[in-house]
């Protein structure tokens, strides 16, 4: 059995994006965010309901989620493979974008809802161990929420190294559900129990995707390997040039630090008398390269 890798922007927006299964959103809502009694989210709208995009239009596509619950509070879930840096700075513009988006004409501050971003991240931003972090606005006198109309979750998907058999809570099946499902063969036996696991596991079944799906799935897999090669093909050929000017830069200074005043004067002499770098190097004792960099 194959299953494809729920990392996949196309994957992903299948999987938690399905107006269909709002159940699977639900839950992992509400197993990231620890709603419990009173806060447990029973329902939710999707802003951008799952479809296949039209490879064309890929490049523009942002694929998130986005949903409310039926208190009007606001949800963004982004999944992102690549470090591209600022990654801290995105979140707070597309928070801050959802929250003043609420607004009406009228400036009527009191209909704004509360927005949570939750980033699921395939590097890690953050110096802390724990592979999720919340962060709020507090007050730093009182240590309290004031402002709440902002939360953040971020989960740092290489810090999470649980094996299937520590994973004690429904969030720690996500995560390992979202980090491990591609490498799996089956489901779990830890997994057929629950209904959202069942499914989910169900929509990253390749087999059951039609051709578009799977075009597309392969789309976005190659286009990622392609930026990741092209940004490794960037970083070797900045060391080489790193390296070159290095071993330049060291050989000038050592011409300078490690040749005594006579010898510079026999090198000098010897070039203005028109000697060839051989000559001047058995006179000296140096070595051609040397000399060829004093010229």
């Amino acid at each position: 059995m194959t299953f494809a890798d729920p990392r996949n922007d196309l994957a992903f927006k299948k999987i938690f994006g399905d107006e269909n299964h709002k159940n699977i959103l639900i839950s992992f809502l509400n197993a990231t965010l620890d709603f419990k009694d009173q806060r447990v989210i029973v329902d939710v709208i999707l802003a951008n309901p799952y479809q296949v995009p039209r490879i064309p239009e890929l490049k523009e596509t942002i694929l998130d989620i986005k949903a409310t619950n039926k208190e009007g509070e606001k949800f963004i879930v982004e999944m992102q493979k690549k470090d591209l840096g600022d990654f801290t700075k995105r979140s707070l513009y597309y928070t801050s974008k959802a929250y003043v988006a609420q607004l009406p004409k009228g400036n009527n501050y009191t209909v704004l809802k509360k927005v949570y971003f939750i980033g699921i991240l395939n590097f890690n931003i953050f110096e802390n161990e724990s592979y999720i972090s919340r962060h709020l606005i507090i007050n730093q006198e009182t240590n309290t929420q004031d402002l709440d109309d902002f939360e953040f979750t971020f989960i740092e998907l290489p810090k999470f190294n649980k094996e299937i058999k520590e994973l004690n809570t429904i969030l720690d099946k996500w995560i390992y559900f979202l980090k491990n499902a591609s490498n799996l063969t089956m489901v779990p036996k830890e997994y057929k129990t629950i209904k959202e696991f069942k499914t989910a596991f169900d929509i990253v079944t390749q087999t059951a995707w039609d051709k578009k799906e799977l075009e597309v799935y392969d789309y976005m897999a190659l286009k990622e390997f392609d930026e990741i090669n092209a940004l490794m093909t960037a970083e070797r050929k900045g060391l080489q040039k790193g390296i070159e000017k290095g071993i330049e830069q060291g050989i000038e200074q050592g011409i300078e630090q490690g040749m005594e005043t006579k010898t510079i004067e026999i090198v000098k002499n010897s070039i203005a008398k028109g000697l060839d770098d051989e000559t001047i190097a058995v006179i000296t004792g140096l070595d051609v390269t040397i000399i060829k960099k004093y010229k």
